[in-house]
């Protein structure tokens, strides 16, 4: 398979059956994802184009230190409020500030890379408290391990979260469109991809509880209700199957599946949409979690490849 998506020197892991590269300069992102299927190495992850202009055109960045939206940029904490930059269309902050800075390598080998973004090491960082990530990616056998970490490097406890935003192709060496199985209950209400209240059940358009194909309705949710340690099956028809298992601390799961287009996105994450602001209206099971100085929390999940 032709390989222009990375630079020739940029880090990469390999094992029978997983091939993964990074892109670390484009906030801290990978290039590609390819399944082994028979003698053949296939894109599951959406390669990043080597025309790439940021970490949204990769195959997946990481989300720290929240995940998704905050609503109007203001993050409203212990009585205060912080009025973050704004960087969407929408008018939000969104999916962090890690994925705006190149990451650094800080350890290598055939089968585990480990990036790292301190906040303290570059200015304009779009969070008032200062961090440091570390998200751990590795393989062994059949599963491919993606550990996210967080660590308070400041003098006072902020709430945090994170995630990554994985981007999947509909079909896999020539395969019928993708098949979702997600095992989770509820789902938020969203106006501008965003909530008012707790989780109620997933809108229809929404709902994997049961196995079915993708299809093309436009679908932009945020779930919860996780029933256990599978959070999801993917499935490509003749191709590959790959089970997600999440830790619990990743409590919620956005759903992403645009119209009209080749690739789709399912992201484990900690934090529901717009989690701060729930949370200072008393809403709970909000996904945030609270980071004491010097303390570091981390969180994996696993994409486990299987024939199909």
């Amino acid at each position: 398979m032709p390989d222009n998506t990375v630079p020739n020197d940029a880090p990469r892991i390999e094992n029978e059956r997983w091939s993964i590269g990074f892109v670390p300069d484009k906030g801290g992102s990978l290039a590609f994802g390819r399944v082994r299927i028979g003698d053949q190495w296939q894109d599951v992850l959406r390669p990043t184009p080597a025309e790439a202009s940021g970490p949204n055109d990769t195959a997946s960045y990481p989300l720290v230190p929240w995940s998704n939206r905050i609503r109007d940029g203001l993050l409203v904490w212990g009585g205060r409020e912080y009025q973050l930059r704004v960087n969407w269309p929408d008018g939000t902050a969104i999916h962090g500030t890690g994925w705006d800075y190149p990451w650094n390598v800080v350890e290598q080998s055939t089968d585990r890379v480990v990036l790292e973004f301190a906040s303290r090491d570059v200015y304009g960082v779009n969070w008032p408290w200062t961090f440091t990530a570390r998200f751990t990616y590795a393989l062994a056998g059949d599963r491919f391990v993606w550990t996210y970490s967080v660590t308070n490097t400041d003098h006072e406890t902020f709430p945090a979260g994170f995630g990554h935003h994985p981007y999947f192709l509909r079909s896999v060496a020539g395969s019928p469109d993708a098949r979702l199985q997600i095992e989770a209950d509820a789902g938020y209400d969203l106006v501008d991809c965003m909530p008012d209240a707790g989780a109620g059940a997933p809108r229809p358009a929404a709902d994997f509880r049961e196995a079915r194909e993708l299809g093309h309705e436009f679908v932009d949710d945020c779930l919860a209700g996780r029933r256990g340690e599978r959070l999801a099956t993917i499935e490509w028809p003749g191709a590959v199957t790959i089970d997600v298992e999440a830790d619990q601390l990743l409590e919620h799961a956005v759903l992403y599946i645009p119209q009209d287009a080749p690739f789709w996105a399912f992201e484990p994450v900690s934090n529901a949409n717009d989690a701060f602001n729930l949370d200072a209206k008393g809403i709970e099971g909000t996904g945030l979690f609270l980071v004491q100085p010097g303390e570091t929390r981390s969180a994996s999940f696993s994409l486990i490849a299987r024939d199909a």
